[in-house]
Parts: structure tokens; sequence; C-alpha cells
């Protein structure tokens, strides 16, 4: 089957989507399309539409909602960054600060070499495959987003705005999916948009409605950050969720 069949595939596929499933095929199409593609596609209407389009890393071009719950025509350009795996009632959220341009271009989140996250993961036993959050929110139930869907190549590169913003849609997330918890991979964002004394560890309130973890960043450059450390980390938040 040709690019163009699959992408036909998934535009069908996305149409007749339940819309809780509908950020997996999303992610599917971002992953078929290169940066600066636009694809118009119809899907079904519900609340938190506009929000799973960002999640996907789609910039809408226009969105023609004729109301009344009829389904929607999206035309939409495909953004360098990195699509939400995410699904319903997953065991963990991973939440990253942002993609990097290398790990946009990758494809994979924490994908540049000397970041520490997957070693730690794998670890951690909270996946079993490297570098394929597919499988590790198909068979491991785990999912992966990020705080800010705007690929940079420093995370000191956002501003505040952007941290709240994405932490807001983050939240919003929550409370739709319900994943039993929610583990933020960098304190900076949450530092910036919840609680500015935030430390590593469990956090004394709940975000959208899950217990909330906070972690340090596995990045290369934060040396105090062992694999070892971050795989403890991993491994406490997943505790979190039970089996």
């Amino acid at each position: 089957m040709s690019a163009v069949d699959d992408a036909a595939s998934l535009r069908e596929r996305i149409e007749h989507a339940d819309p809780q499933a509908l950020p997996r095929v999303l992610a599917e199409l971002h992953g078929l399309l290169v940066p600066g593609a636009t694809s118009t596609f119809t899907v079904p209407t519900f609340e938190e539409l506009r929000d799973v389009l960002a999640g996907a890393g789609f910039d809408v071009i226009a969105l023609d909602d004729a109301g009344g719950g009829s389904p929607v025509q999206v035309t939409a350009r495909r953004a360098r960054t990195l699509p939400d795996f995410v699904a319903p009632r997953m065991r963990l959220l991973l939440c990253g600060l942002n993609p990097s341009l290398y790990s946009a271009d990758a494809g994979v989140s924490f994908a540049r070499p000397g970041n520490r996250f997957w070693p730690a993961a794998l670890a951690a036993g909270i996946v079993s495959r490297p570098r394929d959050p597919v499988h590790a929110l198909d068979h491991h139930h785990v999912g992966m987003t990020d705080t800010v869907k705007r690929a940079t190549a420093r995370a000191d590169e956002l501003s505040p705005e952007e941290y709240r913003a994405g932490v807001a849609r983050v939240e919003r997330l929550v409370r739709w999916l319900q994943p039993r918890v929610v583990c933020f991979v960098g304190m900076g964002g949450y530092r910036v948009a919840v609680d500015r004394r935030a430390v590593a560890g469990v956090q004394p309130e709940p975000f959208g409605g899950a217990p909330a973890y906070v972690m340090p960043n596995p990045s290369g450059i934060n040396a105090h950050a062992t694999p070892a450390l971050l795989a403890d980390h991993l491994r406490t938040a997943a505790t979190l969720a039970g089996s």
C-alpha cells in the first residue's frame, strides 16, 4: 500500500473514530506526513477536539463546524513536533517539558544521544522496548505527552506563558482520559505553572484528578540525575498506579 493509500485509509478511520481513540489515530497520520504538509479530514465533534488536534501535532488552518453535533471538517498543518501517544485509562501518563528539535525530527521523545530516559524506563520496567512509544502505550498502558508541544533546541527557550497554557491543556487531557498517575519528566514547567516550590516525588495535590509525580529531567546536561536515580523515580511513579 502506498503512502497516499495509507493516508486515505487513516482519514477514513479518523472520521469514524471514537473521540477518545482519536489521538491514537491522529498520531499515525502525523507520522505519515512531513513537517509543513497540510491534510484535510473529517472528525467527530466533541469538547476536547482542539486540544486533541494540538496534542497530535497539528496547527489548525480551518475548522468547519456546522454545529448541532455534526462532524467537523479540519484542515491542518503537520507541525515539527511530536504527537501525543495517549489513550483512555492509561496506567501512567508521562509528560515531558517539550520536544527537542532532534526528537521531533527522530519521531520519538528523549531521542538525543546521552538522554537517559529510555535506559531508565527499561530499568524501571515500565517499558520493554526502547524508543517505541506505540509499544509502550499498546502493551504497557504508558502514554506520552509534552507540557508544551512547540519543539525547541533547548527547553529554556520556552516562555512562562507557554508553560501555563501547556499545563492547562495537559490538565484537561488528564481529566478527559483519566490516567491512574501523571508523571512530569522534568520539573521546570511544573514549577513555573503549578507549584514553584515543587520538589521531586509525589505532589501534595492531584493534577486533573490524578495523583501527580514530578521527577528530574533525564537530559544529558542534567549530570546530577543518574540513570539509576531516574529509574527509581519512574519505578516509584508507576507503583502509585498499582498493578
